[in-house]
């Protein structure tokens, strides 16, 4: 994908809670309650385990809008660092802002054009490591500690976009890993990640349970988690429990040997129509009833067209990106990452979808 097109694209992204949104997805709310209080679970996880955590410094947003001593000594002191700036919500029926990769400096500027109700919200500064490295999203479940890692940003894994590196694919089934493709230095630093959740004292265990509600397989910690790697070390992002019920049953394994058209399990089931190829250019296509959306990668523009498809197949994406995670929910058949869907595939073409192989079958005479 371009590096111009990527830019477009990456700035129609939004969370995945405003895309449950879009669906009219009935946990939406719970989403975005789980979504603004993951800092305190974090913290709590900090506290309690010794977890890594990203490096925050919070104020009230009112700090800012007022320009006071405690948030101007932040300021001068810090104020050329790289950062991420997310503005939380105290009240769940407001919208959660953020912006990442700017000095706080230029971060706070990005606060003042922001059109919000400053007592109303929590200003969350997170440091910004300039060489991000090895970034993972996971869910630990009855089946294992599974997910993807990639070589970057971690925004790749979430949005789907892949700049020069595609993501691994892994499981641990507590009992032997696999890791496609093969990396031995991800692999690695899946393992060391791995012993940050491994909590075999039942006393530590049953505080968790009790202060978050936590669940424990094999003695792992249970739910969906995201963590970044750099120069300042190990970071966990993410511990949600929601998004770890809607994966419960999430079982990933290695692609297909096949050839053709091939990619990953995005979403489960089958399906057949008519290949309808969509680019972000024409967005706005008259797209048939019972047809096959195949594209590069979906964003939140597409959502009206993954409502009307009977499956999706995409080049880039991952298994746990938004837009797959959307279709899950959607209950429709995906293949992400099939790195050629929209050149081999043809308009019109009528495809069968196996998103239970991640495998897509040309019809005879199709």
């Amino acid at each position: 994908m371009a590096d111009d097109n990527l830019a477009e694209l990456l700035k129609t992204q939004k969370s995945l809670t405003e895309w449950f949104e879009d669906i009219g997805h009935k946990d939406t709310e719970a989403l975005r309650r789980e979504d603004n209080d993951k800092r305190k679970r974090l913290s709590i996880l900090g506290q309690i385990i010794d977890l890594p955590i990203e490096m925050t410094i919070q104020f009230e947003a009112s700090d800012l809008a007022e320009d006071n001593k405690k948030f101007r000594a932040y300021l001068n002191e810090h104020g050329s660092e790289l950062c991420a700036l997310r503005l939380l919500p105290k009240q769940d029926d407001l919208p959660k802002l953020r912006m990442r990769g700017k000095s706080v400096k230029d971060a706070y500027a990005w606060f003042l054009e922001q059109d919000v109700d400053p007592s109303k919200y929590l200003a969350d500064f997170i440091a910004h490591p300039p060489d991000y490295k090895w970034a993972t999203i996971f869910v630990v479940n009855k089946y294992g500690i599974q997910g993807e890692i990639i070589w970057g940003g971690h925004h790749q894994l979430t949005q789907g976009f892949h700049h020069d590196t595609s993501p691994h694919v892994f499981r641990y089934d507590y009992k032997n890993w696999m890791i496609y493709p093969e990396n031995p230095t991800a692999l690695e630093h899946l393992k060391s990640i791995a012993k940050y959740i491994h909590i075999p004292d039942k006393s530590t265990q049953n505080r968790l349970k009790k202060e978050l509600g936590a669940h424990f397989i094999n003695d792992y910690l249970e739910g969906y988690l995201e963590t970044t790697e750099s120069s300042l070390g190990t970071w966990f992002i993410d511990y949600n429990l929601a998004l770890g019920k809607l994966y419960e049953d999430l079982a990933i394994e290695a692609p297909s040997k096949k050839v053709g058209v091939k990619g990953l399990v995005g979403s489960p089931g089958k399906a057949e129509g008519p290949v309808c190829i969509v680019d972000p250019g024409n967005i706005n296509k008259d797209f048939p009833d019972g047809a096959v959306l195949v594209c590069k990668v979906t964003t939140p523009n597409y959502v009206p067209l993954m409502q009307k498809a009977v499956a999706i197949v995409t080049d880039q994406g991952g298994i746990l990106s938004h837009a797959a995670i959307v279709a899950r929910e959607l209950k429709k058949p995906c293949i992400v990452g099939t790195k050629n869907a929209t050149k081999v595939l043809k308009n019109g073409q009528v495809v069968s979808v196996d998103a239970n192989s991640g495998i897509v079958n040309m019809k005879p005479g199709g």
